[in-house]
């Protein structure tokens, strides 16, 4: 059997199929979710990778010999599996490996109200059910299909005055993923339009990663548009005296000054959904991002809600009258850079670098380390879904940025 030891990840299930993920886990992984979460019903959605319908049968297979029913919601954005679970069920898989390459596959689970199940709260727990197998012969459970991109849409929809939304131009990349199933049956209720090939004179561009969680956006001449300025955008247009809105250790320095501009409330968090969502819920926070293309609001059951991301930034730029460029030209203060590293002990390398600034910097902890100074700081982490140590920079010049990337470079094994 795999080594589940190398698939089970901090906040999900991933690997490579069919050497570490494949038919065999993912019965087992579906008895032992069943056995974790004590539900009689689990809602199951999947993305559209080669290996994800037969993975599919497998998991249904383990959670129905569970004596649990499956509720098949079919090919589906991740989000669309959380909303359902929040909506009427107690438990739910996602079969996907999110932003990983194609030949990688895996699942996300959740319980109820969608509260993910991490390493810390259930995964570990799982993981050794699955080892174990010592299951029981229960009550076959049963399967039944279901439809929701209709309803999940017209959800979607209440997140903004639709009255508010002008004929506007969008192109959309789906990165050959699921998102090409729901986003189309958006557009058919706004008045605007979709443009999926080729390229032509739009009001922006957005693209999705393959389970559809993650948003990304251009501006009208195709340059990429920083997460971060998307946040600031958000925050400047949504929330004034917001209570708490949380941002993560790699975020600029001008979401935090953004959310204070704001009579607004900065909470800062790890990276990673789990985390994330267990923050908002138990400090009760209004709105919350990830640099990778997660954002989150505290009304929509704190799930990741790129199409709602989408809808409001439409709804700002249709008020506006202006380009999306101009629109977040005032939060482009500082420059910031993201390298990854393959090196063998991450953790290493991060107490060697503690040690070589903590007599000169503020040094906070809330994953990795984060080295601050008035005019640039950094954060080393290591990754927790790949053997990477990841590095973020940020300066107020382009100049002191490279500097500073030379001098921490030094400290980093090629």
């Amino acid at each position: 059997m795999t080594d589940l030891d190398k698939i089970f990840r901090a906040y999900d299930i991933r690997g490579v199929y069919p050497d570490e993920i494949n038919e065999e886990v993912a019965y087992k992984i579906g008895r032992a979710a069943a056995k974790f979460l004590k539900t009689k019903e689990i809602v199951v959605g999947r993305d559209n990778r080669l290996s994800s319908d037969d993975l599919f049968k497998l998991l249904c297979e383990g959670i129905r010999d569970e004596g649990v029913d499956v509720i098949d919601i079919g090919r589906v954005i991740s989000p669309m599996l959380y909303w359902a679970a929040a909506e009427g069920y107690s438990g739910g898989i996602m079969i996907t490996a999110s932003h990983n390459p194609p030949e990688h596959n895996g699942f996300k689970i959740v319980k109820e109200k969608a509260v993910p199940i991490g390493g810390h709260s259930g995964l570990e727990k799982i993981k050794k059910m699955a080892e174990k197998e010592k299951f029981k012969d229960k009550r076959r459970g049963n399967i039944k299909k279901i439809e929701i991109a209709e309803e999940y849409v017209k959800d979607v929809l209440k997140s903004v005055n639709l009255e508010n939304i002008k004929p506007i131009k969008v192109f959309a990349d789906y990165s050959g993923g699921t998102a090409g199933q729901v986003v189309p049956e958006l557009f058919k209720n706004l008045p605007a339009d979709l443009i999926t090939s080729p390229w032509e004179k739009t009001d922006f561009g957005i693209s999705f990663d393959r389970d559809g969680d993650r948003i990304l956006f251009v501006d009208e001449n195709k340059q990429k548009i920083s997460t971060d300025s998307i946040a600031a955008l958000l925050i400047h247009h949504f929330s004034r005296n917001a209570g708490k809105i949380l941002y993560t250790v790699i975020a600029s320095r001008e979401i935090k000054e953004e959310i204070e501009k704001n009579d607004s409330i900065p909470i800062c968090s790890k990276i990673g959904h789990t985390f994330i969502k267990e923050k908002m819920e138990k400090e009760k926070i209004s709105f919350g991002f990830e640099s990778s293309g997660h954002y989150y609001f505290g009304n929509n059951y704190v799930l990741e809600s790129p199409l709602n991301t989408l809808l409001k930034i439409m709804e700002i730029v249709s008020k506006a009258q202006k380009p999306i460029s101009e629109l977040i030209k005032p939060f482009q203060k500082y420059y910031q850079e993201k390298i990854d590293f393959e090196v063998k002990d991450p953790w290493q390398i991060i107490k060697k670098t503690e040690k070589e600034y903590k007599k000169s910097a503020k040094i906070h902890k809330i994953d990795g380390i984060t080295i601050e100074f008035p005019d640039w700081w950094f954060n080393l982490r290591s990754s927790n879904t790949e053997s990477l140590l990841r590095l973020a920079i940020e300066a107020k010049s382009r100049g002191l940025l490279e500097q500073k990337k030379k001098e921490i470079l030094k400290s980093i094994p090629s």
